[in-house]
């Protein structure tokens, strides 16, 4: 009588599952990274923790623990750091000091020299992942996250050999790719693709153009997408039409700083994907102006001084270095994105500043 009791349960079980949905917070780390995906079954996988620096790395550790508590974690099963630089890696050491992490993920040595991923890496990591697990991810590598599929795409320079399911297509805008430069670090960066019933999206961590084109020349390894998610903060060496075009998404969501990322190539490059019908960006960029922004509503944080009034044109980033003005200040309260995917392919996107929501 028990096991069929059990036998009769089971399909119930497998669908109050499949019934709850797969949450995305995009969480405002002033321009690095933080996603933070909960699978149906409460396991968890943070992808990046935002800013290196004393007080960002507070700061940024603060936002995703805040986030983690709303969608009800007490532990992150799984974190993938992409790639070595400081506004990727940097709030790790506070975050683990706060919630317990299963899982470290990353894509192995760090190749741009530096004194303060060297450090980490010597110092630092190993301490954090010493009672964890620590794996370094491969092309093709699955992540185990209760019934959502995550597979790496990328890693440590190389992609996947074979396409995905749904992949294998030719991509038309290969014929009129432009490459652009990049730092060594970027090429390295960890990605993955997320499967939940017939919902998709893909995260790139910082992969830069000529790895786009990798990816998606001159057929797409990857399916077209629904929501394409961080976008290399929105700057001007990723997001090239080969990616942003080739994979269709329907929503991109944008996890860019006051004055990093938005640039006008980047948002013409999004505004242009066909099919796209909305872009949700973590700030208002200067870069982009009102001439490619979009409307407040889809805009989860603003600064903290606000302008009379914003200009139409897009600014020109200041040219690097130590007397460039600073960028808008935000240090109030940060807003998250979240993203509710259901297995039937529809998903819904809140602005949790004005709660402003859409479903597709």
């Amino acid at each position: 009588m028990r096991k069929a009791f059990l036998f009769l349960l089971a399909p119930c079980l497998l669908l109050a599952q499949a019934s709850k949905p797969l949450d995305i917070y995009v969480v405002d780390v002033e321009g690095g990274n933080a996603t933070l995906f909960v699978a149906p079954t409460g396991e968890s996988l943070l992808i990046d923790t935002g800013n290196a620096g004393a007080q960002a790395a507070v700061r940024d550790a603060t936002r995703i623990v805040e986030a983690a508590k709303a969608a009800g974690l007490s532990k992150i099963d799984h974190v993938i750091i992409t790639h070595w630089h400081g506004d990727h890696f940097g709030g790790l050491e506070e975050l683990a000091a706060r919630m317990p992490i299963g899982e470290f993920i990353d894509h192995g040595p760090n190749v741009q020299p530096g004194e303060l991923p060297d450090n980490f890496l010597k110092n630092v990591y190993p301490k954090l992942y010493a009672k964890s697990k620590h794996t370094v991810a491969k092309p093709g590598d699955k992540i185990a996250l209760g019934g959502v599929d995550v597979r790496v795409v990328s890693s440590a320079g190389e992609i996947i050999k074979s396409p995905l399911a749904g992949g294998g297509k030719p991509n038309p805008t290969c014929a009129s790719f432009k490459t652009s430069e990049s730092n060594q670090e970027d090429p390295m960066s960890v990605s993955v693709y997320v499967t939940y019933g017939k919902f998709r999206t893909y995260h790139e961590g910082d992969l830069p153009k000529a790895k786009e084109f990798e990816v998606m020349c001159p057929n797409a390894k990857l399916a077209p997408v629904d929501v394409l998610l961080g976008l290399h903060h929105g700057v001007a060496t990723s997001n090239s039409p080969v990616m942003i075009h080739g994979l269709h998404p329907r929503v991109a969501i944008m996890n860019n700083g006051t004055r990093k990322g938005g640039d006008p190539d980047v948002m013409m490059a999004i505004h242009t994907s066909p099919g796209l019908e909305d872009l949700w960006q973590i700030h208002f960029s200067t870069l982009s102006g009102q001439e490619y922004t979009m409307p407040g509503m889809f805009i989860a944080n603003t600064a903290d001084d606000q302008p009379a009034g914003m200009p139409i044109a897009a600014v020109k980033a200041p040219a690097p270095g130590p007397n460039a003005p600073p960028p808008p200040a935000h240090n109030g309260k940060a807003y998250w994105i979240k993203l509710s995917a259901q297995s039937n392919g529809s998903f819904t996107v809140t602005n949790t500043r004005n709660n402003f929501s859409k479903t597709y």
